[in-house]
């Protein structure tokens, strides 16, 4: 079960008629002489420290160790947008605040799935729980999502990176979005290719977005981006389940945002140094966070 690239993952899937998540269980078998059982256990396992961190961060008072984040999970979760009910639709609203509540877990040392980061934890569990509660969908589906998934991460960090450090938050929170556009497209029956091509738009939509944390936490914008990530991640989906295809093949948008992380001046790269981390407020939030330096 070797792959490389997203062409030759989906060469794969087509050659065995499989899909990518049972490409990805197949190869987990082979690398870790585990059994298939074994390996969609372990999956339930990381699922349902998911599910437990989406719980969690809509239904707790949490507050950070800082202090800088915190309740606006819940705040979203329970409260509508105005008189006439949310502005994006009560799914998406759902999905927003599970992202962000998995975030404000994370912040309170919590305890979370990195998917593919810490950072951007909260993107594949707020879509695929909410995708989950709206369809009565059973674990076993999302289980098989969260394979799709990571057979995209996998490229991605074959390929380019999912760290912020290195690429920015595209790295991230794209790639989060990536893969779990991926996962949703096969989870609400499409194709490989088709997983692919929510993977590729997703990423394209935030491509060049900086990875710029206040005082350096992974905590401001980083819990807003989640939520924008999990919106990224449902739209790019439904394009593509609606027929829409991405012009620029998924292997070259891994490419492209890898080319274009690299372009990146290193202060827009985790260091806290440009970016809202230097505005005179994300500098000043710093200082009561640490003290003056």
């Amino acid at each position: 079960m070797k792959f490389n690239t997203g062409k030759e993952l989906i060469k794969l899937c087509n050659d065995l008629e499989h899909s990518i998540y049972e490409v990805m269980i197949l190869r987990e078998c082979e690398l870790s002489g585990k059994s298939k059982h074994e390996i969609i256990n372990e999956m339930h396992s990381s699922y349902d420290i998911m599910k437990q961190a989406v719980k969690s961060g809509v239904t707790k008072d949490i507050i950070s160790i800082s202090g800088l984040t915190g309740g606006d999970a819940k705040k979203i979760f329970e409260n509508s947008a105005s008189i006439h009910g949310p502005v994006c639709g009560a799914f998406m609203k759902k999905a927003m605040a599970y992202s962000m509540g998995v975030l404000e877990v994370n912040a309170s040392m919590g305890k979370i799935v990195a998917a593919p980061t810490a950072g951007s934890s909260g993107i594949i569990p707020g879509a695929f729980i909410a995708l989950q509660e709206e369809y009565n969908l059973h674990d076993e589906k999302l289980i098989k999502a969260l394979f799709t998934a990571s057979g995209v991460g996998l490229l991605i960090s074959k390929n380019a990176t999912v760290a912020g450090a290195e690429g920015g938050c595209q790295a991230e929170t794209g790639s989060a979005a990536a893969m779990a556009a991926a996962g949703i497209v096969e989870l609400m029956g499409g194709s490989p290719e088709e997983a692919l091509h929510a993977a590729a738009i997703a990423l394209k939509n935030i491509l060049g977005l900086v990875c710029d944390p206040i005082a350096g936490l992974v905590e401001s914008p980083c819990e807003k981006r989640n939520g924008l990530g999990v919106s990224n991640a449902l739209i790019s989906a439904e394009m593509v389940l609606c027929g829409v295809t991405s012009i620029i093949p998924f292997d070259e948008v891994v490419e492209a945002m890898y080319k274009v992380g690299r372009s990146l001046p290193f202060e827009l790269k985790e260091t806290a140094l440009g970016g809202l981390a230097a505005t005179p407020t994300g500098k000043n939030i710093k200082i009561q966070i640490f003290g003056d330096e």
